[in-house]
């Protein structure tokens, strides 16, 4: 302590370097610095150098290059490298050699950025796989950090197998080859796919080569469409069709396979190149037909379930696999013509006859009408000849009427049978399709399973009143209700039609009648079986007008032949001849009207 205190102290002392450690005096500041940066490595903003990772931890990397300080760069720069270490050698972009705080800047994004388009296009000329990281998904695949670049990645070049879940590749890095760069825009497309295409082609070749149908192999259900399984054999696919699924009919595959799931296929045919290879999975076991009850022969009852519908019938699965037709002829003992929908509906249980049955065909057609009796065996007992009944109305032909008395009995009703007094031109005129109408059975035709039926025929003919009523020479007042060429019909009482041609609608004043005209008119004609009555309304007053000029002559002729005339004239009888009508008749037939309308 003492040799101290005897030390002058040195006016030029470098307290600083002291500080640091630097206990040299004789050299000075400057030459130290310089000989200390001659050791480091010359560096200059915005240059891309290789530098090692000396350190990293969770969030940071730090990187020597060899300067007098280090560079920290974040983490999330590498994460397409998660492999990356300490002593990896990584090339980073120099920002700034000296920030406020006197700290190196240094990025590694910036760095890959810088040389990535270099690296990328040498990666797609020499085939080279490359690293990258999986950043995100977008439309129809993905986007991979490749070099710093945002590369594309379709969802058909990630894998071999179509992918499902395409966020389970988020945030991993794969390897990748470089498939495609567009220099104009600078996009990159990377494929994953296109590096075990080449392993798996080899694998192709060899399962190609040992294909033979009927052979058995194990695949794993690859993809389920609506027509079909698409099965991998290991590099090769194949397709079982929808219909060598099950022996039994299938709507949706999926209900007799799963994705991923493994089963035994039989090679059922492959096209020359082997590139189509038809599958089959019902093969692999017996058929139902074979297995099918010996003893089952036509006219046992069945059991089974609808499972396919058409107009025509209805197929009807007795056991997996084994199915048979019901025609729709063969559902009701109905002769009309309908869906066969209207029986049964897909899903329904049935119990059915077994009409024919063919094991070497497979065939087999099924009846239900069959469980119930034909109601044609006892037609005569049920309807004979002179029964009524009530029927439902069918259809409509221009000559009658078809009904069902009930399910398999049909009948028609001519147009004539309807009704005693209105003439129908038309059967809708007279009632509708679906309503019920009583009947009559006219005539059984057994063999063509068809009864004539009648409905006038439920109450007396009118016709029988109407002779009495509507004679030859008598008066009725009418309504014209229709205008034809031919002539006029005429409404007349009691619900009676008449028939009047145009010279017979003339009136008194030459005027003709019109349509809704309510005038008198005297029948001329009346035909009981052909039910017409022919009217005129001009004979009327042409009949007055010759009466009255006979009965002049006759009086100018003598008193004598005048007195018979009065007296014939008097006479109550009615004259049938039109031409010999009087005045007196006309009083005579107004008289018996009277007394007709007071009996009624």
């Amino acid at each position: 302590m003492e040799n101290l205190k005897n030390v002058a102290p040195i006016e030029d002392f470098n307290w600083d370097a002291y500080e640091n450690g630097e206990t040299v005096t004789n050299v000075s500041h400057d030459e130290l610095e310089k000989a200390y940066d001659g050791t480091l490595n010359k560096v200059n903003d915005r240059e891309v150098v290789d530098g090692t990772v000396i350190a990293m931890n969770k969030r940071e990397v730090v990187v020597n290059i060899g300067y007098k300080s280090d560079g920290i760069i974040p983490l999330n720069e590498f994460r397409y490298n998660p492999d990356l270490k300490i002593g990896d050698t990584v090339e980073v972009y120099i920002e700034n050699q000296e920030d406020k705080k006197g700290q190196l800047v240094l990025s590694h994004r910036k760095a890959r950025a810088t040389r990535s388009w270099d690296r990328v296009n040498a990666a797609l000329e020499n085939e080279e796989i490359i690293k990258g990281y999986i950043k995100c998904r977008t439309k129809g695949g993905m986007i991979v950090d490749v070099f710093g670049i945002e590369a594309f990645l379709p969802g058909s070049q990630i894998d071999v197998k179509p992918i499902r879940d395409y966020d389970v590749f988020v945030g991993k890095t794969m390897e990748f080859k470089v498939v495609k760069i567009n220099q104009e825009f600078k996009n990159v497309v990377v494929s994953h796919k296109a590096l075990i295409e080449a392993e798996l082609e080899q694998q192709k070749k060899e399962i190609i080569g040992k294909l033979e149908k009927g052979q058995v192999l194990e695949g794993t259900v690859k993809n389920i469409t609506s027509y079909g399984v698409f099965i991998d054999l290991g590099g090769v696919d194949g397709l079982i069709h929808i219909t060598d699924l099950s022996w039994g009919r299938v709507s949706d595959p999926k209900e007799v396979v799963e994705l991923d799931q493994k089963l035994n296929v039989v090679i059922l045919d492959f096209d020359d190149e082997k590139k189509r290879i038809a599958l089959g999975l019902k093969q692999l076991t017996p058929h139902p037909w074979d297995a099918l009850d010996t003893d089952l022969k036509v006219g046992d009852k069945v059991k089974g379930k609808v499972v396919v519908m058409a107009d025509y019938g209805a197929f009807i699965e007795i056991a997996p696999g084994v199915e048979g037709l019901i025609h729709v002829s063969e559902m009701s003992w109905s002769q009309h013509l309908r869906s066969a929908q209207d029986f049964m509906k897909v899903g329904d249980e049935v119990e059915a006859v077994v009409l024919t049955l063919d094991r070497e065909e497979r065939k087999m057609s099924l009846g239900i009408k069959q469980l119930k009796q034909d109601p044609w065996e006892t037609i005569e007992e049920k309807y004979p000849v002179g029964s009524k009944h009530t029927a439902k109305v069918r259809n409509f032909t221009n000559f009658g009427v078809f009904v069902e008395i009930e399910e398999g009995v049909d009948g028609l009703i001519h147009i004539s049978d309807l009704s005693w007094t209105k003439k129908v031109k038309h059967p809708s005129e007279f009632t509708q399709i679906g309503a019920d109408i009583e009947v009559q059975v006219l005539e059984i035709d057994k063999e063509n399973r068809r009864l004539s039926l009648g409905h006038k025929q439920l109450e007396e003919n009118p016709w029988d009143v109407f002779e009495t009523v509507f004679t030859v020479g008598s008066v009725h007042e009418g309504t014209i209700i229709e205008m034809l060429d031919k002539g006029a019909v005429v409404a007349l009482p009691y619900g009676v039609e008449g028939f009047a041609t145009p010279k017979h609608l003339v009136k008194e004043d030459g005027s003709q009648a019109q349509l809704d005209e309510k005038l008198e008119f005297k029948v001329i004609e009346f035909n009981k079986d052909a039910k017409r009555i022919i009217l005129s309304h001009s004979r009327i007053f042409e009949d007055v007008a010759k009466a009255e000029e006979r009965a002049e002559k006759k009086a100018a002729s003598g008193a004598k032949k005048s007195s018979s005339s009065n007296k014939r004239e008097d006479s109550p009888m009615i004259q049938n001849q039109a031409a010999s009508t009087t005045l007196g008749d006309i009083d005579a037939l107004a008289a018996l009207k009277e007394q007709l309308e007071g009996k009624k």
